[in-house]
Formats: C-alpha cells, structure tokens, sequence
C-alpha cells in the first residue's frame, strides 16, 4: 500500500529496480572472485571452485595415490567436488539470497 493513496512514483521504482540490477551484477562478480575450498579423506584430496561453481584447483596429497586402487582416489575427487561445489553454494545463498528474495523469489538455475 502507498502511503496517502497516491499512484507509485515510477522514477523511483525504476531506480530502486536499478539499484538491484546493480548489487546483483555487484554480488555476482564477487562470487566469481571468491573461491571456497572443499576437501575428502581427512584433507588428502582438496578441491578449490569459485563461488559461482568453477573448478579452480584440485590438490592431491601423494599419501592418497595408490596404483593398485585408483578407484577410491577417484572417489575422493569426486567427493572433494562436491564439497567444494555445496560451499559454493552456501556462498551463493549468502549472497545472492537477500537480493532474491527483494526481487519476489528465486533465480532459475540457482538452488535457493
């Protein structure tokens, strides 16, 4: 409800819907720069992505390599990932979470 009953201002709508696009792209180029860390088998294999998800390193203690059993080597990767991709997460939420939910709700593609 407008306080007096008067029509909104549309200036001031437009620049407030400004204001948002800017903190978004603001907040998004920040998530870019971020990079948050994750890690499998007690810190034998840590993999770094940036807070919008890119795979930035992968870091591979030599205790964790064993020729007869790649396998589990390949779990721990995967599992480093995907820890590294959930801290992503809650970074995007973090940040990206307030301007959302001013916007109305959520981004497509973004799990908040």
């Amino acid at each position: 409800m407008i306080p007096g009953g008067g029509q909104p201002n549309m200036q001031q709508l437009l620049q407030q819907a400004q204001k948002m696009q800017q903190d978004l792209a603001n907040a998004q180029e920040e998530l870019a720069r971020t990079e948050v860390e994750g890690q499998a088998g007690g810190g034998l294999v840590k993999a770094t992505v940036t807070g919008a998800g890119e795979l930035r390193a992968l870091v591979i203690d030599p205790k964790a390599v064993d020729p007869e059993d790649t396998e589990t080597l390949a779990d721990l990767i995967v599992a480093a990932v995907q820890a590294a991709h959930e801290n992503a997460q809650g970074l995007q939420q973090q940040k990206l979470g307030p301007l959302a939910q001013g916007l109305g709700g959520g981004f497509p593609g973004l799990p908040f």
